[in-house]
């Protein structure tokens, strides 16, 4: 992405790369794992970038904020943004599987490229893939990892994620 400019916002599941052009954000990524953003050789850091992202962000995970309302620009195809734009319907706390979210953008039969398109998803948080699960209600990948999963879904529900990992969430 030429152009794009970058910083890393501490989070409590890990530092967190916050990417984009001007201010519209179009990644996020996670310290590690499948959903590891590393910067390119042309992003610019500037940690002054992406202010509302970040105050948002925190908002969030210090529990005051539930729903984002951020100027995104994710890149993806029509469907990957129509599913994208499905996950952000599903209220917080709340899980669905993939079948359903299939179900709800109007392509029962999809739910394979339903969770390709899940697993794509390049602004996780704000647009809550995390809130996706198996249809026999297992937690299944996500691009933080799955102890990020369960930890951000117990924050949602108020649990105390530092015990999240020992809640069972279905």
């Amino acid at each position: 992405m030429p152009g794009t400019r970058y910083t890393i916002l501490p989070s409590p599941i890990g530092p967190l790369v916050l990417a984009g052009a001007e201010e519209r954000l179009a990644c996020i990524g996670f310290p590690s794992g499948k959903g590891a953003v590393t910067p390119g050789p042309d992003w610019r850091r500037d940690d002054a970038a992406f202010g509302q992202a970040q105050a948002q962000l925190r908002a969030y995970f210090d529990g005051s904020l539930t729903r984002f309302d951020l100027a995104l620009a994710p890149r993806g195809t029509p469907f990957q943004h129509a599913v994208w734009g499905a996950l952000m319907e599903i209220p917080p706390g709340e899980t669905i599987s993939y079948g359903e979210l299939a179900r709800r953008i109007g392509r029962p039969g999809a739910s394979r490229a339903v969770g390709a398109a899940n697993g794509a998803n390049p602004l996780p948080i704000v647009v809550p893939c995390h809130r996706v699960i198996g249809a026999s209600g297992a937690l299944t990948g996500f691009g933080g990892g799955l102890p990020t999963k369960t930890w951000l879904l117990a924050h949602e529900r108020g649990r105390s994620p530092a015990t999240a990992e020992q809640l069972s969430l279905l």
